[in-house]
C-alpha cells in the first residue's frame, strides 16, 4: 500500500472528480482524508498502485505531489493511549511522523520522514503489544 498525496482545486466538484476517476479505473481508496488549506486542499489517500493513480489522476489535471510508503499499524482499542505512546516511540526514535490517518480496517496509517527507521519502530511495537 501507498499514500498518495494530492493537491486539489478547493472548489465544488474537484473531490468527485478525483474519486469518480479513480474509480472508473479500479483503484480503490483503502482510507485517507482532505483538509482545506485555503484555495487549495491537502488530500492523502491509501492505494495500492500509488503510480498508475497518479498517471490516471493527471489526465483530468489533477497533481499528486508525492508517492509515500506507508506504515500500516494496528493499535489496542482497548488501551487508552495507544495513538500517543505509539507516537512517542517515533519520536524518541528521532522519527517524525508527517501523515497520519486511519484506513477502513481501523488500522494507523503513518507517512514518516525515514521509512526504514519507523518501520523498525512499528515492528517492535507489534511484537510488544501483539505477541
Amino acid at each position: 500500500m501507498q499514500d498518495i498525496e494530492i493537491l486539489l482545486e478547493n472548489k465544488p466538484g474537484t473531490l468527485a472528480l478525483m474519486g469518480e476517476t479513480l474509480g472508473k479505473n479500479k483503484i480503490s481508496l483503502e482510507g485517507g482524508g482532505v483538509f482545506q488549506n485555503g484555495d487549495i486542499s491537502i488530500a492523502h489517500f491509501l492505494v495500492e498502485q500509488g503510480e498508475r493513480a497518479k498517471e490516471e489522476l493527471a489526465k483530468v489535471e489533477i497533481k499528486v505531489v508525492k508517492i509515500n510508503d506507508v506504515i500500516i499499524q494496528k493499535l489496542r482499542q482497548d488501551v487508552p493511549g495507544q495513538l500517543g505512546m505509539f507516537c512517542r516511540r517515533m519520536a524518541d526514535a528521532n522519527v517524525n511522523i508527517l501523515t497520519q490517518y486511519s484506513d477502513h480496517s481501523n488500522q494507523l496509517i503513518v507517512v514518516v520522514d525515514n521509512y526504514e527507521k519507523g518501520k523498525q519502530v512499528s515492528e517492535a511495537w507489534i511484537n510488544e503489544w501483539w505477541s
